[in-house]
């Protein structure tokens, strides 16, 4: 039998604001797009059932659009369960406990029974927090998957996942939701606890592989992470060190990084350039668009500065250099800064700040 678990789709989310405003209407698009094809995944590979730990919609009063959605593809996979545990960001929801195959869990344990398996889940909330853990009752046969949403450490509470709380409760596999990145670890000798993360990344704190876990369940319960998502965040730093001008940096960056069409990259420019170089990262990221679905630079390089040689300078760069050296209310740093911006701006060059 399988189950997939997933979670944290976080529909009608915003997206990343470096996006101009047709690239994150399409996001939303693919965000809603992904989880539809999660669903056919699920039909097409004999998937029994669909945990959903939490955060389904990114707010309590979901679109009509995105909540019309979601119960659509619900109402229209019949011979796949839906079992929907809220979370912190959608806990009052719209919910349609009618449809057959939405299985809903509320703030005390409910349990769902699939052959050898046994489900259970609750809702974390304040009344909850301090009795959840004391009254989740599992049988030692059979296999147990039990579903939370929280973050986890050894403190038990709103939001909060207690570990060594669930530990020797005859749990298996302990499905979580609320923390977006992959992860997981030992829960006690018999069991193991999961992070699905998001299906996908929304922006530049979400960079790396998203997707969902595919659970295989027989005599045990193993576990499978499926990348899944329609487009994948990457950050990369580049030095540029010693480079002048926009061009020369685009060529470095072609050299260093394997650009994909489909994915969404950051590019921080690193290094020490001249005082007088010339690297604008909005030009820098104007170029790198053909290159991928969407780039954001940032350039962080540190200027270097031979202060002999603009000090003794008769000309308008050479008083503007003078005035910030003999400035006493500047550190050393924010000389070299107010100098870079200056002499930049005194060249007509772009000021990244």
């Amino acid at each position: 039998m399988k189950i997939i678990h997933t979670g944290d789709i976080h529909l009608g989310s915003k997206m990343d604001s470096k996006f101009p405003k047709d690239i994150a209407k399409r996001r939303k698009e693919e965000l809603r797009n992904t989880f539809r094809r999660l669903v056919d995944y699920a039909c097409a590979n004999g998937v029994r059932a669909i945990i959903l730990a939490g955060d389904v919609f990114d707010s309590d009063t979901p679109t009509l659009r995105d909540k019309e959605f979601f119960y659509s593809v619900v109402r229209n996979t019949p011979a796949v369960d839906f079992l929907y545990l809220k979370g912190n960001h959608d806990i009052c929801a719209y919910a349609e406990e009618q449809l057959p195959n939405l299985k809903m869990f509320g703030p005390q344990w409910r349990y769902y029974k699939y052959d050898n398996l046994l489900i259970a889940g609750a809702e974390s909330c304040l009344q909850n927090a301090a009795s959840l853990y004391s009254t989740l009752e599992l049988p030692p046969q059979g296999l147990n998957v039990a579903v939370l949403h929280g973050q986890a450490g050894d403190v038990a509470g709103k939001d909060m996942v207690c570990l060594k709380k669930l530990r020797d409760k005859n749990i298996d596999y302990l499905a979580l939701g609320h923390v977006h990145k992959p992860q997981s670890g030992r829960l006690d000798g018999r069991g193991e606890y999961a992070y699905c993360g998001c299906l996908e990344g929304r922006g530049f704190d979400e960079i790396g592989a998203r997707g969902f876990i595919l659970l295989e369940v027989g005599a045990s319960i193993t576990r499978k992470f499926i990348p899944f998502a329609e487009r994948t965040f990457y950050e990369e730093s580049v030095d540029v060190g010693g480079l002048r001008d926009s061009y020369a940096a685009l060529l470095r960056i072609k050299e260093r990084v394997n650009f994909n069409k489909r994915d969404i990259y950051r590019v921080n420019l690193v290094g020490q350039v001249e005082a007088e170089a010339d690297i604008s990262a909005s030009d820098v990221a104007t170029y790198l668009q053909q290159q991928c679905f969407f780039a954001d630079v940032k350039n962080r390089t540190e200027q270097k500065f031979d202060w002999q040689s603009f000090a003794g300078d008769l000309s308008l760069r050479g008083e503007f250099v003078r005035t910030v050296i003999n400035c006493q209310d500047l550190t050393q740093e924010e000389k070299n800064r107010v100098a870079a911006i200056g002499l930049k701006a005194l060249k007509g060059g772009e000021i990244d700040l």
